[in-house]
């Protein structure tokens, strides 16, 4: 089978899934640690950035996914709180990749109507980058058809800790008081406010981990760990992904009706 035939019979087997898919229940928040890159890479005797080149083609069809059957929010994990511990020649080349990423995408985010929303401790990044993904963010942000947010110097308990420095800050200063905290007032003070809890989480290349992303905000997530690397996970196996989330029983701790009753 040549390149043309495998690429119609993939196609082909797309549709098919597709076709399963209840349109009726599809999450409306999914999550992605896109893990994978460098293995990928490596497999193929190639740079660690040639794998990251990739993971972007397969972040444009989940993405592309996910807008043809109007998932309004996804989150996705670009860079960490732990990255920051690589070297210094790789990180470099990341950063270069976003800003190339983002300046290719910008338009797209003004013809789809997509809200771009950079969650994390932004002022860590250089300052081109911080620029930049500002300037997206400021241009997008009356945009209503989806909201891609995208974690940058993100870190979960960072997060969290950051939440809690504020809010101790609010009541030293007098205009909060301790028993006024609660859950609603604590996501307030996190970068993902006005954005619903995940739905789904999805985490590539075999590791079945969470890895400090959303640590807060997926408590009642549905979690699905795929072998495949990020690179290679495309259209076909984002309909898989979701065909598999339709599966699931959601209760958020409810006995099941069928028991209650």
């Amino acid at each position: 089978m040549d390149e043309f035939q495998a690429v119609a019979v993939r196609q082909v087997a797309e549709e098919e899934l597709r076709d399963q898919l209840d349109l009726g229940s599809l999450p409306q928040h999914i999550a992605i640690i896109m893990d994978g890159n460098g293995r990928w890479a490596a497999q193929r005797g190639l740079p660690r950035i040639a794998g990251h080149k990739q993971g972007l083609e397969a972040l444009q069809d989940v993405l592309d996914i996910g807008y043809e059957l109007n998932i309004p929010y996804l989150t996705i994990y670009a860079f960490s709180q732990e990255n920051w511990n690589r070297p210094e020649s790789e990180i470099r080349l990341l950063m270069g990749l976003l800003k190339q990423y983002l300046n290719k995408e910008r338009q797209r985010f003004h013809e789809r109507n997509v809200r771009f929303l950079p969650i994390g401790r932004l002022e860590q990044l250089p300052s081109s980058v911080q620029d930049l993904v500002s300037d997206i963010a400021e241009e997008t942000r009356h945009y209503t058809t989806q909201t891609l947010a995208v974690a940058l110097s993100y870190g979960g308990r960072a997060e969290i800790i950051d939440a809690v420095q504020q809010l101790t800050l609010e009541v030293q200063m007098g205009t909060l008081s301790p028993d006024q905290i609660n859950e609603t007032l604590f996501e307030q003070h996190l970068t993902t406010w006005g954005l619903p809890d995940p739905d789904f989480l999805i985490r590539t290349s075999g590791e079945a981990r969470i890895s400090n992303f959303l640590l807060w905000q997926i408590a009642y997530t549905e979690l699905y760990f795929t072998r495949t690397l990020w690179p290679d996970f495309r259209r076909y196996e984002t309909l898989l992904a979701l065909l598999d989330y339709q599966k699931r029983e959601r209760r958020f701790g409810r006995v099941p009706q069928a028991i209650s009753s």
